[in-house]
């Protein structure tokens, strides 16, 4: 008996893929952290309509989990109809439990779309993630596998912390190999592309005598034949290859590890922040040359920063109260320091700023902020990409307690920075303002870390948003020297091009980790354009 034939002479088969083009295509995310990625596929709009939906998210940090359930949430909803409830989760006036309460059909979609899991070693059962991604997938030929497995043991920095640890080997530890859980994804699934995502620091890292990246690269290629070498396999009863492209310059990989890197700032992105970023396609697609990434003009700062509430930071170790702080501030007109700005340090431009900012010193309306804050913060680059006119105000957007000895630093540190247009290095301090530290004569010396005490210029992208923002503001000190702090949650998430409906929950040390680890989604919105082109020339999307 012939194949039955539908209204239109198509085949059902036929008929079935042009269904499917018009349906969205399944994003899995894994190792997801607060969802940047799966934010910008969620994002991006073609003829008038999103082609991507998030359909899964695998993460295993509570915090981080909180604020992709919330983000699944609200993309459960068009712009016009997501419900009040949301916003006032945003505004504190609920919490999430009161949010399930109010509309558990949504939050049941939301709890199959956000999964709380650890994947590798000591996590879930490999057969559960295989059922819950077969799950997202619901069939589809078309879908994309995005994320990045944590990079601490990759990271440069990470590798400096751990090189006088006698107890620390990188071939032991376990963050090294959860790149093996991305190829068992690959493998018991085969997605027709997939995007990845790590630090810039995997091209220069080592195991043993051998790069990293070198094996990453084999491994993506073949992914079957990699976790054979793991002792493992694939779940399939097919076996495919990938080719793996470079964004940057949109071809194949050759020899130029560096093309892999992509240099955010470069591309709308109003920081400095360089990571790896791989395309891969499958081999049976056919001969598909991705498009690459599109350059731009460089976006400073201040685009993003100006328009935020202006708040002051706290006095930390003794009693705090916007009038300690503001005398706190002054007392710097009383030091050592301050004498030796015009004579050692900065120069006298300097120290004019300084006294004028002394001088100016007022009460700020929001004084430290809060995790809500009513008020209208549109910014002066990509409104619409930012801004929600049914949110009328800002979260996150607090600030941190630090010692009266670090506010006249960041106090200096950031006029510096507005008069000479960079951060100083610790050789520009004033020597009665070095901090005492063990370290610092070394750090004058040599340069080693000598830009402990970094400002951001508002002329210029900000530096490299980490998760060491966790731990201190040094690095991430604000250019307005009268709010005298460093970055808001916020402000950070600003720079990393978040919305600003998008909250962050947990802790605010996990709310600062969870951005500092984040994919920017504005770049991830311009990667899934490229991967929308993949799939149309595939056939697999209109």
């Amino acid at each position: 008996m012939g194949r039955r034939t539908p209204l239109g002479g198509q085949s059902e088969e036929t008929a079935s893929i042009q269904m499917a083009k018009h349906r969205r295509i399944p994003v899995i995310d894994v190792f997801a952290g607060p969802g940047g990625l799966g934010e910008g596929f969620a994002a991006l709009r073609h003829k008038r309509r999103s082609p991507f939906r998030v359909a899964l998210s695998i993460e295993k940090d509570e915090a981080a989990h909180a604020t992709l359930w919330l983000r699944a949430f609200y993309r459960l909803f068009t712009a016009r109809t997501v419900p009040e409830s949301y916003y006032d989760v945003l505004r504190r006036d609920i919490s999430l439990d009161e949010l399930r309460a109010r509309h558990p059909r949504k939050a049941k979609a939301a709890d199959a779309d956000a999964w709380r899991a650890e994947l590798g070693y000591g996590g879930v059962d490999q057969k559960e993630v295989r059922k819950r991604i077969r799950s997202a997938v619901g069939g589809m030929r078309a879908w994309v596998l995005v994320g990045g497995p944590p990079c601490q043991a990759y990271s440069i920095a990470g590798r400096s912390r751990n090189k006088g640890n006698l107890n620390y080997s990188a071939e032991k530890d376990v963050r090294q190999k959860l790149y093996v859980e991305y190829l068992q994804v690959l493998a018991d699934h085969w997605p027709p592309v997939f995007v990845m995502e790590n630090v810039k620091g995997l091209l220069s890292a080592t195991v043993g005598d051998q790069r990293i990246f070198s094996r990453m690269l084999e491994d993506l290629q073949s992914p079957a034949d990699a976790l054979k070498r793991e002792g493992r396999r694939g779940r399939s009863r097919r076996c495919h290859r990938y080719r793996v492209h470079s964004l940057v310059r949109g071809g194949l990989f050759e020899s130029d590890l560096p093309d892999f890197v992509i240099q955010a700032e470069l591309y709308g992105i109003p920081q400095t922040r360089h990571r790896l970023i791989l395309l891969g396609v499958r081999n049976d697609l056919g001969d598909i040359a991705p498009g690459k990434l599109e350059t731009t003009g460089p976006v400073p700062a201040s685009l993003v920063l100006r328009n935020l509430p202006r708040l002051r930071s706290g006095l930390s170790r003794t009693k705090d109260s916007p009038e300690a702080w503001a005398e706190g501030v002054r007392s710097a007109l009383r030091t050592r320091w301050f004498a030796e700005v015009g004579e050692k340090a900065g120069g006298q431009e300097v120290l004019e700023r300084m006294h004028a900012v002394l001088k100016s010193l007022s009460p700020f309306p929001f004084d430290r902020g809060d995790e809500f804050l009513p008020y209208e913060a549109s910014p002066d680059y990509s409104k619409d990409w930012f801004t929600d006119p049914r949110f009328e105000g800002i979260c996150n957007h607090v600030t941190r307690q630090h010692m009266l000895s670090d506010l006249h630093r960041y106090l200096y540190v950031a006029c510096f920075g507005e008069v000479r247009s960079h951060s100083p290095r610790l050789r520009d301090f004033p020597p009665s303002l070095l901090p005492d530290h063990k370290n610092v004569p070394r750090a004058v010396d040599t340069r080693h870390f000598s830009d402990r005490f970094r400002v951001q210029i508002y002329g210029a992208p900000s530096t490299t948003i980490t998760c060491h923002i966790a731990k201190d503001g040094h690095y991430f000190i604000h250019p307005d020297p009268e709010q005298c702090r460093s970055l808001t949650v916020r402000e950070a998430a600003r720079l990393q091009c978040f919305p600003d409906n998008y909250c962050f929950l947990g802790p605010r040390t996990s709310q600062y980790r969870q951005v500092g680890n984040a994919v920017p989604p504005l770049l991830s919105r311009q990667i899934a354009e490229i991967v929308h082109g993949v799939l149309v020339e595939a056939g697999m999307a209109d």
